[in-house]
């Protein structure tokens, strides 16, 4: 009887490994066609909808971009950790507390003048973040714990405590029968820069930050170390623990970071959806461009326009939420199942031999 054997590969070659990817997303695409004509709609038409509605006018350029912005920036905070073989999985809690920290000061302090304000609220939010998500590196270098579930859960204490917020002591007395939080004073908003706000000048810049910093930086090449081998590090003299701390504060902060852009440049304002899953997406992201900062920028853009795509075709077409989003997970299943097989070779195990497949 035949049994099956996943065997990794040895390195693959660029040509070869965009190959299997173009042919993943012409699947993709295929399959998605399928799924559209069978709910009566023509396929070419959908996917036409798809494109105009993300990139198709300046209005939907900008709103696809407002939504690449808090993606990449997380995306780029959490690779720091998964390089270093740190399941960071607290984004979203890091990406509120950064949140929360900026609001203080854009709430209470929104009378000094507005470059000094944002450049504040820009590095409480770093600091917020960053503190809070050194919390499970501190638990996990001293403890053993484990960091997936503790950053998992931290997530939620960050999310409460924008509701009571919310509900409480930051809660707009305008707002009758509403629990929010005022909005902004215009000394508190990221100012516009063509006409979308300046996060997206600050990602940018953290693609190159990040990029130099894991490649060129002494820092950059003991995370690597430590991802690779934590006794290997320590017998190279490196401080295993230092560097997963330090790593997970940087990493956290950058998380921060994007939840200040969110809340001055986007919402201005803080509501419990300024993560909106952006921590779990940026999950995907990080290892779908296998933690590579250049790589990051391109699939945060594909994944928004695939995102903002469908929102469109679901409101042009009077689709249901669900059948959007079962056309979005076809096209997002293929895609990543192609770097599966990409890492991993699947082979038949017969008797007298051996079949690859």
């Amino acid at each position: 009887m035949a049994k099956i054997r996943l065997v990794k590969r040895a390195d693959i070659s660029q040509s070869r490994a965009w190959t299997i990817r173009l042919g993943a997303i012409v699947l993709a695409l295929i399959t998605g066609g399928v799924f559209v004509a069978v709910m009566g709609f023509d396929p070419f038409k959908v996917y036409g909808t798809m494109v105009s509605g993300s990139v198709g006018s300046a209005m939907s350029l900008r709103l696809t971009a407002k939504l690449v912005i808090p993606l990449l920036i997380t995306s780029l905070g959490v690779t720091l950790a998964f390089k270093m073989r740190f399941w960071n999985i607290g984004a979203e809690g890091q990406i509120c507390v950064g949140a929360i920290a900026a609001t203080y000061f854009a709430l209470f302090h929104s009378d000094w003048p507005q470059w000094i304000l944002l450049i504040v609220m820009a590095l409480a939010g770093m600091l917020a973040g960053g503190l809070y998500g050194a919390i499970p590196a501190f638990f996990k270098t001293r403890f053993g714990t484990n960091e997936t579930l503790l950053t998992l859960m931290l997530n939620y204490v960050a999310l409460y405590t924008i509701q009571a917020l919310q509900q409480g002591a930051w809660r707009d007395p305008s707002q009758l029968g509403f629990f929010k939080v005022a909005r902004f004073a215009k000394s508190a908003r990221m100012p516009e820069v063509l006409g979308v706000h300046a996060g997206w000048i600050v990602a940018l810049v953290l693609v190159a930050a990040v990029y130099i910093y894991l490649r060129h930086t002494k820092q950059g090449y003991e995370l690597a170390v430590v991802g690779e081998n934590e006794a290997t590090a320590r017998y190279a003299g490196i401080s295993v623990r230092k560097v997963v701390i330090r790593t997970m504060f940087f990493s956290a902060a950058i998380c921060g970071l994007a939840g200040m852009l969110q809340a001055s440049g986007a919402d201005r304002t803080l509501n419990d959806t300024v993560a909106g899953g952006v921590g779990f997406t940026a999950i995907t992201v990080s290892w779908l461009s296998r933690l590579h900062p250049v790589g990051m920028l391109l699939v945060s853009v594909l994944f928004c326009i695939l995102e903002k795509g469908s929102e469109t075709v679901q409101s042009v077409y009077s689709l249901s939420a669900a059948t959007a989003e079962v056309l979005q997970g076809i096209i997002l299943f293929f895609v990543l199942g192609c770097e599966f097989f990409l890492t991993y070779r699947v082979r038949w195990m017969r008797k007298g031999g051996v079949e690859r497949v």
